[in-house]
């Protein structure tokens, strides 16, 4: 009896570690700082040069929630235009992909007073795009 307690017991102290380490792990993945903005655009460019279009994405949204920790709306403009243009490049290849997180993303970007004149007009020729398939 005392051998299988003990086994409970250690079962249970090793599943709480496991989940400290997991909890420690997610918060530093969470954690805003110009390196963690610096990799989420290292790697949204590299996913994107790669062909790994929905990676990209993810990594530009993180790149976007990083700026937005960080202040930086120019910044934040311009990780929700690379976000929406990963979603039309892939409406590019498969039109049957939804436009509308693309849309909201784009008119989000384009309410950023911050954002310098070109993201502006990348963000306007982008929505242009989404405007032509989706009803207004």
């Amino acid at each position: 009896m005392r051998r299988s307690a003990f086994a409970v017991v250690s079962l249970v102290l090793m599943a709480a570690a496991a989940l400290a380490v997991a909890q420690d792990e997610h918060q530093a993945a969470a954690a805003i700082s110009w390196d963690n903005w610096r990799a989420a655009k290292a790697m949204a460019e590299k996913s994107d040069n790669e062909g790994k279009l929905v990676e990209a994405l993810q990594y530009y949204l993180e790149y976007t929630r990083q700026a937005e920790g960080l202040g930086n709306q120019e910044l934040v403009a311009w990780g929700k235009n690379n976000a929406a243009y990963m979603i039309i490049k892939r409406h590019k290849t498969d039109p049957s992909v939804d436009l509308a997180p693309a849309r909201k993303l784009l008119e989000e970007g384009m309410a950023i007073e911050a954002a310098a004149a070109d993201c502006k007009r990348a963000l306007a020729m982008n929505k242009e795009y989404v405007d032509l398939f989706l009803k207004k």
